[in-house]
């Protein structure tokens, strides 16, 4: 019951230290709202036309693919620094990891996602 209640113990330190430092936060920040203070922007320069633009998604799939690909080609480092350790069961899953990443690149490349369009 003891591992319990320090797990319990933590859960509530978790819980409420981001209560506490908001109402901390909240009591102790000097309040004193100016109309330059509750614009929209409170640095730059003011919007001129139409602030609701279009956002082009090819930027968001480039840098997604490029975060999936380096994300997985972290896995592929602690491996190699293992790779004469390792027995054929490692070899074969890490084959199978590699073969996975390059189905996905050879469909994103079929899909044009790898394609810089202007």
């Amino acid at each position: 019951m003891s591992e319990y209640g320090t797990i319990g113990i933590f859960v509530l330190i978790a819980l409420s230290f981001p209560i506490i430092t908001m109402l901390v936060n909240r009591i102790l920040r000097p309040h004193n709202p100016t109309e330059e203070k509750l614009t929209t922007y409170e640095c730059g320069l003011d919007t001129q036309g139409q602030t609701w633009v279009q956002f082009r998604t090819s930027y968001f799939l480039y840098a997604l693919a490029y975060l999936l690909f380096g994300v997985e080609a972290i896995f592929l480092y602690p491996w190699a620094l293992k790779f004469l350790e390792l027995g054929l069961v490692a070899h074969s899953m890490m084959a199978i990891f590699i073969l996975v990443l390059v189905i996905g690149l050879i469909y994103d490349w079929k899909e044009g996602a790898l394609e810089w369009d202007k």
